[in-house]
């Protein structure tokens, strides 16, 4: 009989809330229900936390139709600090119930309001537990632009890179696409505080700038212009080490592109061609070793909790450079993340538990 009671949390008020929703339906099927009892908590576009059914199949990937969270009615009531850990629902009938003593939370939450160390913060301010990120590493890994700062510093080879932010953008173009050539087409532009790849265009000359800088711009007012390196991409998943151990890093996965110019939103979840995923990588035993002390080089120089997904390039010359971590990476069950432990022997369900109960240990 499960003995520890989780709280699922999806949704959220980001551009990925269809995302972090299509990632429920993936865990909610693949949870052991003999180790845990859950309980499904949605967060609607618009931020209200409501009871939702515990029902896979009502949040699967469809790409026709992607999964959401609507205000059902319903409220869920989050104790105050430091009056213990039930949780309560408002019913649409306007009674109230009981919903039990949470152990833990799983946020399966991506972007703002979700993956930027808010959400890691109201828990941490309610004392209770929950699996992934802390607020460090979480707020550092959202913004792409303090993440290069932050692993420059520490000595990891990063992606070359111009920050500009909107005003600057509008009020001096001119320096702004100096600067943009300098750094040499073609170029990836990207919103500093997104993720799925939502916003990123490439830009082949200067005459497409203007439109992808638009593009980035209509998610967030920081926006990253970045040299498009020729090389592999190749990508590992990386989890925290029990009992203060050093990280656990998967086998290599790569993202081979055909047609499609980079791995977008519609090639990671709607099946679109162009793009597959493989895993593990064709690599050598020397450049496996080499991409996954890099990987636990950036989980531990970001101060990572939990999980992490990093993203490098493997050049013809043999160097690795970090393209970008994700500390909640894609976790559907066809996402990379759960690919690489796949490949590496970790199924599914067990990824889901040890998440779980990397976040009880740190209670």
């Amino acid at each position: 009989m499960a003995s520890t009671t989780v709280a699922v949390l999806f949704g959220g008020r980001s551009s990925e809330h269809s995302i972090s929703s299509a990632t429920a339906g993936g865990v909610l099927g693949a949870i052991d229900r003999e180790k845990f009892n859950v309980i499904p908590v949605g967060i609607t576009r618009d931020g209200v936390f409501v009871l939702e059914q515990d029902d896979p199949a009502r949040f699967a990937l469809d790409a026709d139709k992607l999964p959401e969270v609507v205000d059902n009615g319903t409220r869920v009531l989050w104790p105050l600090p430091g009056s213990g850990r039930e949780l309560r629902a408002l019913l649409e009938d306007g009674t109230v119930t009981s919903l039990g003593t949470v152990d833990v939370v799983l946020p399966i939450l991506h972007g703002v309001h979700g993956e930027d160390g808010t959400i890691q913060g109201f828990f941490d301010t309610l004392e209770i537990p929950y699996a992934g990120g802390g607020v460090i590493d979480s707020a550092i890994g959202m913004d792409k632009d303090v993440t290069k700062v932050v692993l420059q510093a520490a000595g990891i080879p990063v992606t070359p890179w111009l920050t500009v932010r909107r005003h600057r953008w509008h009020n001096d173009e001119a320096t702004v696409r100096a600067e943009a050539d300098a750094l040499g087409y073609p170029l990836f532009v990207k919103p500093a505080r997104a993720g799925s790849s939502v916003g990123v265009s490439k830009a082949h000359g200067p005459n497409e700038l203007a439109e992808a800088m638009r593009v980035a711009l209509a998610e967030d007012d920081k926006v990253l212009i970045e040299t498009a390196i020729v090389g592999r991409e190749i990508e590992v998943a990386v989890l925290e080490g029990r009992d203060g151990a050093e990280p656990r890093v998967s086998l290599p996965g790569e993202i081979v592109l055909t047609t499609r110019e980079f791995y977008d939103f519609e090639g990671k979840y709607l099946g679109g061609d162009g793009a597959d995923v493989v895993c593990p990588a064709a690599l050598t035993e020397e450049q496996t070793a080499k991409i996954r002390a890099f990987g636990a080089r950036v989980f531990e120089a970001l101060e990572c909790r939990g999980l992490a997904r990093v993203d490098v390039f493997l050049t013809d010359a043999g160097d690795v450079i970090v393209n970008e971590p994700n500390t909640m990476p894609g976790f559907t069950p066809i996402s990379m993340y759960p690919k690489c432990w796949i490949a590496s022997g970790v199924s599914y369900a067990q990824l889901i538990t040890e998440l779980i109960e990397l976040g009880l240990a740190r209670a």
